[in-house]
């Protein structure tokens, strides 16, 4: 920690107060920056959120892997983490309501979503995580919420992990898996 060059402490109390004003500004606008990329970089897979009640809803559970270990408790190899949701219909938009990202002890590592979104039919939006970023761990996951107004195909749910080990890389997939449905089913 840095110390104050001032013989007046209470200038030295007031920029820490704004330094930490700042850093706290900082984390606030990268969780809304996180959280309004899928509306901003996925505009065009996107429609309006139906203003039906949806009668359908579901949720997916999706296992994915920041870190693998490699050697038990000596080396371990990162990966990158791509997160695609398809509405595999043909007719009606799949509404999302939460896309959460949990690390290998079960807590939330971020929210990917303010707000529901509604996918087009046949549309897809994906999360990214990149290799540097391991904050979930050897046991990360997330966990998609979706609501349609009327019968609709179970949404595509699958994770592709990109990274390598020494000299070689490597890529797989792990596929999401329904965890709750109620309502009317296709």
């Amino acid at each position: 920690m840095s110390r104050c060059r001032t013989r007046k402490p209470a200038i030295c109390h007031s920029r820490r107060a704004v330094a930490g004003l700042l850093l706290a500004a900082a984390l606030m606008a990268g969780e809304a920056q996180a959280a309004d990329a899928v509306t901003t970089t996925f505009a065009a897979s996107l429609t309006a959120v139906p203003a039906e009640a949806p009668s359908v809803t579901g949720a997916v559970y999706v296992p994915v892997y920041s870190s693998v270990a490699v050697t038990p408790g000596k080396a371990q190899a990162d990966f990158s983490v791509t997160l695609s949701i398809h509405n595999a219909s043909e007719q009606r938009p799949l509404i999302i309501r939460r896309i959460n990202y949990y690390d290998t002890a079960g807590v939330l590592v971020e929210a990917h979503l303010r707000a529901p979104v509604a996918l087009k039919p046949f549309a897809t939006i994906e999360i990214f995580v990149p290799t540097k970023d391991t904050r979930g761990g050897t046991g990360a996951n997330f966990v998609i919420d979706w609501a349609a107004t009327g019968e609709i195909a179970e949404p595509v749910v699958e994770a592709l992990m990109v990274g390598g080990i020494g000299a070689g890389h490597y890529a797989f997939i792990s596929q999401g898996r329904p965890i709750r449905q109620s309502g009317g089913r296709p």
